[in-house]
């Protein structure tokens, strides 16, 4: 069970969700989600596929736009940001991809320098290389920089997706599945680099997956969504210290084996 940080800021509310509602067609995705974020804390979202997750953290990334309901982070109402300050506001959130969304023809230094040349073009060729060698080494990759993707492992391609989003010194982590797909032991790696950077860039993040473990393991807080409602938060102990039919089927599925 993770240990809640001590220097979490329970006064300084970053993400401030209220009414959510997003539809698709006649397909209702969320249906008046509410939800804090803390500064400095890693938040879980557990829910099964189909049942908003995604969609909630694109809505966040502002990526997408609610039908109805109020988005404000940092304090701003995102609906209201003209585009310069839309742009600058993703320029704060780090958004780690399932898949890694590495570019294939690019070597990991490559796929590193990208973002950071598009969004700092007065950094000299020292500080990109710096700023490179410097996140590689945070994610514990430091010799992978001249590979290309098809060389790495899928946990290596995870660790270059999330040092990718650590090079611009995001104020908000967007996890989207960070362990799906990977064996047990590179999961348990994963679950580790997502509490480090929490403690290493006192990130505040918010971590989609159906994993159990991963959501023990880096979860300061949980949240179950279920048919686009939050139906328990709190913390480990207090999501699954329940009756709650699917609160208990979760558990049941991650932590019971049958013999």
């Amino acid at each position: 069970m993770k240990e809640q940080l001590p220097d979490i800021d329970k006064g300084n509310l970053i993400i401030c969700l209220r009414g959510l509602v997003k539809s698709f067609g006649p397909l209702q995705v969320l249906q008046g989600v509410s939800l804090d974020v803390l500064k400095g804390e890693n938040l879980v979202v557990l829910g099964r596929s189909g049942s908003g997750k995604s969609v909630l953290i694109k809505i966040i990334a502002g990526l997408l736009a609610p039908d109805e309901g109020s988005v404000k982070v940092f304090g701003n109402e995102v609906s209201q940001l003209d585009f310069a300050g839309l742009q600058a506001y993703r320029r704060k959130i780090g958004f780690s991809f399932q898949s890694g969304a590495l570019y294939d023809s690019m070597t990991v230094r490559q796929n590193l320098e990208f973002p950071l040349v598009r969004n700092k073009r007065n950094l000299s060729a020292k500080e990109v290389n710096d700023a490179v060698e410097a996140v590689l080494e945070s994610v514990g990759l430091p010799d992978s920089i001249n590979k290309m993707p098809s060389e790495l492992s899928g946990g290596q391609r995870k660790r270059i997706g999330i040092a990718r989003t650590l090079i611009l010194h995001p104020e908000i982590m967007l996890y989207d599945e960070p362990t799906a797909g990977l064996d047990p032991i590179t999961c348990v790696e994963i679950n580790h680099l997502i509490n480090k950077v929490q403690r290493d860039y006192y990130a505040t993040s918010i971590i989609i997956t159906h994993d159990l473990t991963c959501a023990k393991e880096t979860g300061d807080s949980l949240a179950i969504l279920s048919e686009g409602k939050f139906i328990e938060k709190g913390s480990f102990n207090d999501v699954f210290n329940t009756n709650d039919t699917l609160a208990r089927q979760f558990y049941n599925y991650n932590f019971t084996t049958n013999k």
